[in-house]
C-alpha cells in the first residue's frame, strides 16, 4: 500500500513586503515541493533570529548577523535572501551627529543578532551596547529623546525624513565603500537534519518563487499589501525593488564573496569565534 502523505515543514519569514513577495509562490502552492507542504509563521526578523537559535523552525529567513550562531543546526539555502547595493540599515537621529561619535551615544537597534548591529559595530567599534526596540518602534523612540539616534531598517529607509530624522550614516554605503561588495542583510535557512537532497529541493522551489513573483508580481499583490501594515502602494513598490533582486534568485559567486567577506571581518573583530563552520550545503 502507497500513501501520498505530506509533511509540513514550519517556515519562518517576515510580514515586510519583499518576504510576502518572496514566499508567495511557494507558501500558496503554486510553486510546489513534492512530499512537502509549509507552515509559514511570520514574525519581525529578530524573532525569527531568536526561534532559529532554538531550532524552532525548519525553514527560516535570519539576520546575516545571526547566521554565525547557528550554524550548527542550520545551513544557507543561495535563494530567497537580502543582499544587494544601496539597501543598508541607516543611522538616524534629530539633529546632525559626526558618526565619529556615535561611540558615546545611545543608540536604539532592532535586535543584538540582526545585520544591521553587526555592520554598526563594525563601523564604530567600542560603541555602547544599543537599546533594543522592535523596529518599528525605533523612529518614535528617537523623536521623542529618549536615545541619541536609532538604527533603521526595513521600509523605514523610506520615511523617516517624515518623522523630522536626519540620516547620520549609511551603514550599506560604507559598507560598499570599504569592500566594493554588496550588503548581506537576510538569509533564509535550512535544518541541517531535513537531509541535502530535501534541502536543494526546497532551495530551488523558493528560487522559482522569486521568479514567478517577478513574472506576475500581481499575483502576490493581495498576500503583500494584507501583511504591510499600512504601507502605501508606493512605499510597499520601492520595498521590493530595493530588497528583492537577482540576489534572491541566486547569491551567485559574488554573494558568496559578500557573505564570507562579511563573517570574516566579524572574526577579526572578535565578534563571533574562529570555528565557525561554513554556511554552504557544499563547503
Amino acid at each position: 500500500m502507497t500513501t501520498n502523505a505530506m509533511r509540513t515543514l514550519s517556515l519562518g519569514f517576515s510580514p515586510c513586503p519583499n518576504d510576502t513577495y518572496t514566499f508567495h509562490a511557494l507558501v500558496h502552492g503554486i510553486i510546489p515541493v513534492k512530499g512537502l507542504d509549509f507552515a509559514p509563521r511570520l514574525e519581525d526578523v529578530e524573532t525569527l533570529n531568536r526561534l532559529a537559535a532554538e531550532a524552532a523552525l525548519d525553514v527560516t529567513k535570519v539576520s546575516y548577523g545571526a547566521i554565525p550562531h547557528l550554524l550548527d543546526d542550520y545551513v544557507l539555502l543561495r535563494s530567497g535572501g537580502a543582499l544587494g547595493r544601496g539597501c543598508g540599515p541607516l543611522v538616524v537621529a534629530r539633529e546632525p551627529i559626526d558618526p565619529a561619535d556615535l561611540v558615546a551615544k545611545r543608540i536604539a537597534i532592532p535586535g543584538r543578532n540582526t545585520t544591521a548591529n553587526l555592520l554598526l559595530r563594525l563601523f564604530a567599534p567600542g560603541a555602547q551596547a544599543g537599546e533594543e526596540r522592535v523596529y518599528s518602534d525605533i523612529m518614535p523612540a528617537v523623536e521623542r529623546g529618549e536615545v541619541d539616534a536609532g538604527l533603521i531598517i526595513h521600509e523605514s529607509r523610506f520615511t523617516y525624513a517624515d518623522h523630522g530624522l536626519v540620516k547620520v550614516v549609511d551603514l550599506g554605503e560604507w559598507w560598499e565603500r570599504e569592500t566594493g561588495l554588496p550588503i548581506p542583510l537576510g538569509g533564509i535557512l535550512a535544518r541541517r537534519s531535513l537531509g541535502k537532497a530535501t534541502i536543494r529541493a526546497i532551495d530551488k522551489a523558493l528560487s522559482f518563487s522569486v521568479q514567478h513573483a517577478f513574472i506576475a508580481p500581481v499575483a502576490s499583490l493581495a498576500y503583500v499589501r494584507a501583511h504591510a501594515q499600512e504601507m502605501d502602494d508606493d512605499v510597499i513598490e520601492q520595498h521590493i525593488d530595493l530588497y528583492v533582486n537577482d540576489f534572491s534568485v541566486d547569491i551567485g559567486e559574488e554573494g558568496e564573496r559578500a557573505i564570507r567577506e562579511l563573517f570574516a571581518r566579524a572574526r577579526q573583530a572578535g565578534i563571533i569565534g574562529e570555528d565557525v563552520p561554513s554556511p554552504f550545503l557544499d563547503d
